[in-house]
């Protein structure tokens, strides 16, 4: 029955992935909760190895498509890279240690709030996308690029998310990149990061007293149902109301954060 529901929260994860473009972490991390309750640790273990072989799966069709801007990942990828080792340690400091991995289930809750309330301000009429290079100086667009890699990375790390969600709307907003770019941008960096995050987290699960074998097993077991999703979910894209995807998803995680926010100390 385990096999079943895991399978089941793998299928979500890729359909909501293949649908709206983000991380599956971000279904995979608070159905596991739900279901099983609170083991941040190991869930967050797990997840970052999902999130690489999940995002290393889209890169050929952002190739393909031209979309990704050098200039901007050559600053984008380092900082992800250091952000994601900085964020992992973060989560193995003492304020999350042991008993305390409740408070990164409230962390995530949080970031949830803020994945709804994206995903629902995105309803609103949108403007002519505007196309080309970043604004501003070289110097100042590097800088820019530096620093939102430095975030996702850090939001990687501390949460065991893809950070596609933080990633996209910085670039989006900060360097005027047009949603395809950013998004393809945003897949390059968390291949790149995903890697060592989960090598660094599963490597430190003994702190927390868990086996990295069960953040393996879990991993196994939700992969193979998170490609098949992702696959119907990039067809469904084409086909279904954005909009109502976008609403749908935006309740799902406003329940999920409730559930994280409130969750008790184990």
């Amino acid at each position: 029955m385990e096999g079943v529901v895991l399978l089941g929260i793998g299928l979500l994860m890729g359909l909501f992935g293949g649908l709206l473009g983000i991380g599956g972490s971000v279904i995979m991390i608070p159905a596991l909760t739900l279901v099983y309750g609170e083991n941040q640790h190991l869930y967050q273990a797990s997840a970052m190895i999902c999130n690489f072989f999940v995002a290393a799966s889209s890169l050929a069709a952002h190739w393909r498509a031209e979309a990704f801007v050098g200039s901007v990942l050559k600053r984008l990828i380092p900082g992800a890279v250091a952000g994601v080792v900085l964020g992992a340690a973060l989560s193995n400091c003492r304020w999350f240690e042991g008993g305390n991995s409740f408070r990164l289930a409230r962390l995530f809750g949080g970031f949830l709030v803020y994945v709804a309330a994206y995903n629902l301000w995105k309803f609103r009429p949108k403007p002519a996308e505007r196309s080309g290079q970043p604004a501003g100086s070289e110097f100042i667009r590097g800088l820019l690029a530096g620093g939102i890699g430095l975030l996702t990375g850090i939001g990687a790390g501390l949460l065991g998310i893809g950070a596609g969600t933080v990633s996209t709307p910085l670039q989006q907003i900060c360097l005027k990149m047009p949603l395809r770019n950013a998004m393809s941008n945003s897949a390059a960096a968390i291949v790149s990061m995903a890697w060592l995050g989960a090598i660094y987290k599963n490597a430190t699960l003994a702190e927390h007293g868990i086996a990295w074998v069960e953040s393996i097993r879990i991993a196994l077991w939700v992969l193979p149902a998170g490609m098949v999703g992702g696959y119907l979910g990039g067809i469904l894209m084409h086909t279904l109301p954005k909009n109502l995807v976008r609403g749908i998803f935006a309740v799902v995680c406003l329940i999920a954060a409730w559930r994280l926010l409130t969750v008790q100390a184990g």
